[in-house]
């Protein structure tokens, strides 16, 4: 008898009954099953044949299925060992393209498990999906690209311009390090169980050169600062990194606030508290 193709597998509500599992809320899991949805996704990712794609929290594999489908190679990293049968029948469908590694995504070394350059493609976890990305950010593993989909207010963060109401740290660091915007925006409807918010896809490409680790280092330094107190003049919210003092030194205005300095004016701050 043959092995079921990718083709051959059963909807994945089916699925998910035949094995009697729901969503784990302490987990922060909310599942895609609908593969229309997930094959914009991979589609939205640029990823194909041959490419390697680290997923983090794959659940039931709704995701998983539409990047196998394009002919990559699919590491998948699930804390929920409930989900480990449901992935080993999709990977005994795809041809041993799919790896699956049961840990905690803060803590696995993506680089090791990659095995060389990689995409990132997931349906984070809401509960973890910021750390991960601050670790993926100014950690060792640099990918080639990252699709990733976050609670829409998150996502908003990341790709924010300045004077935005949403701009502030993460999107600092994170323009940093990787051109950012928003490719697809997801109503709670789209998702069993269906979150208290939407959510929405983020493309990060890392730009060239990268960033010195140094630089991001001292930037996640100086923008807790600013932001930790974001109505008050840089004057006063960096005082401790040096005031009005740092700001010259920067060329940037020291009665400014936070708020209305863009990606470039936090670079020269960071620099200038460098040395």
């Amino acid at each position: 008898m043959t092995s079921p193709t990718l083709a051959d597998l059963p909807p994945l509500r089916e699925v998910l009954a035949e094995h009697d599992l729901l969503a784990n809320k302490s987990f922060g899991q909310h599942f895609l099953l609908d593969l229309n949805i997930t094959r914009k996704i991979a589609r939205l990712s640029g990823v194909g044949e041959g490419d390697v794609v680290i997923e983090v929290g794959p659940g039931p594999g709704g995701l998983t299925r539409a990047l196998l489908e394009t002919g990559a190679r699919v590491v998948a990293v699930e804390m929920d060992k409930r989900f480990i049968p449901l992935l080993e029948e999709l990977s005994a469908a795809a041809d041993g393209r799919l790896t699956i590694i049961q840990g905690d995504a803060l803590k696995v070394d993506m680089a090791a498990i990659a095995g060389g350059p990689a995409h990132m493609v997931s349906n984070l976890p809401y509960n973890v999906g910021t750390p991960l990305l601050i670790n993926w950010l100014t950690g060792p593993f640099r990918p080639l690209s990252m699709t990733l989909m976050f609670q829409k207010e998150v996502a908003d963060r990341i790709a924010a311009d300045v004077d935005d109401d949403a701009y502030g740290r993460l999107a600092v660091v994170s323009q940093t390090v990787c051109s950012a915007k928003v490719v697809m925006d997801l109503p709670a409807r789209a998702f069993t169980p269906p979150p208290k918010v939407a959510s929405a896809v983020v493309r990060l490409v890392p730009l060239e050169p990268a960033p010195d680790k140094a630089l991001v280092a001292a930037l996640e330094k100086v923008t807790a600062a600013a932001f930790g107190q974001r109505r008050k003049m840089l004057r006063s919210s960096l005082k401790g990194l040096g005031g009005g003092a740092l700001c010259e030194k920067a060329g940037i205005d020291p009665d400014a606030r936070a708020e209305t300095i863009d990606v470039a004016g936090f670079q020269a701050l960071a620099r200038a508290v460098m040395g």
